[in-house]
């Protein structure tokens, strides 16, 4: 019997999962769609004092990349179809949205822009999502150049640092060119100001499309909300003006 014994017990050990694959972990951070039910955040310290969270990075923190399709998700407002609290918060005592909504609620508020949140997770999993109220940093102005990696997101990169901003078609972008849904700097400078800056009013969508049409960094010039790293608004830069 006792053959047999070993070879169950090896069998049952080769099938078993490792006790780190299904430990939930927690993050806190700025959430971002990455389309459909996914979502990604870069984990950063939070400090609570009511009612707001405050985040801090972590040195050398990765993204995360999660979906959320079977999460329990909380929202900070009195009703799940607000875009914002209208003076009435549903907030737990550690500072976390209590109002019961469904992983399409979540969907919808990512629309808008990223969402503060503490996230349980277990692998690649979502397992439950807290809206938060936070602190946003101010926005910051910066020139330097913007690589596209996808529909809605850039790599900026300034004094040799590169950062990865996100954007949604709120966004602003300050055209040089005629029409919004030229391509990047194409035909001659129509609307750019003395320094060489766009000021023809387009959106994200407009942002997007341009960026396609080259295949190399380009000059911008751009607001930023640090830490959120989220573009608010972008403006072209004719030659090296």
């Amino acid at each position: 019997m006792r053959p047999l014994v070993l070879a169950i017990a090896l069998c049952l050990t080769a099938f078993a999962v490792p006790a780190e694959a299904t430990a939930t972990k927690t993050v806190y951070g700025w959430a971002w769609s990455t389309g459909g039910t996914g979502i990604r955040i870069t984990p950063m310290a939070a400090t609570y004092r009511k009612p707001l969270h405050t985040f801090k990075a972590l040195p050398g923190a990765r993204e995360v990349r999660l979906d959320y399709a079977k999460a329990a998700f909380r929202r900070v407002t009195v009703a799940c179809d607000l875009k914002e609290t209208e003076g009435r918060v549903a907030l737990d005592r550690k500072g976390l949205g209590t109002t019961v909504c469904a992983p399409g609620d979540l969907t919808a508020d990512l629309a808008f822009g990223p969402s503060a949140v503490r996230v349980e997770y277990r692998g690649t999993t979502a397992v439950k999502i807290n809206e938060v109220l936070a602190n946003r940093p101010g926005p910051r102005t910066a020139r330097g150049t913007v690589k596209r990696i996808d529909d809605t997101t850039v790599l900026f990169t300034r004094a040799g640092r590169t950062v990865k901003l996100g954007y949604t078609n709120l966004m602003t972008f300050g055209r040089t060119t005629r029409r919004c849904g030229d391509g990047w700097l194409a035909g001659r400078p129509v609307n750019a100001d003395r320094h060489g800056l766009g000021k023809k009013p387009c959106q994200g969508r407009d942002f997007t499309k341009a960026l396609k049409s080259v295949g190399h960094p380009v000059l911008v010039q751009v607001d930023y909300v640090p830490q959120v790293n989220e573009l608010s608004g972008v403006r072209e830069v004719f030659g090296d003006a």
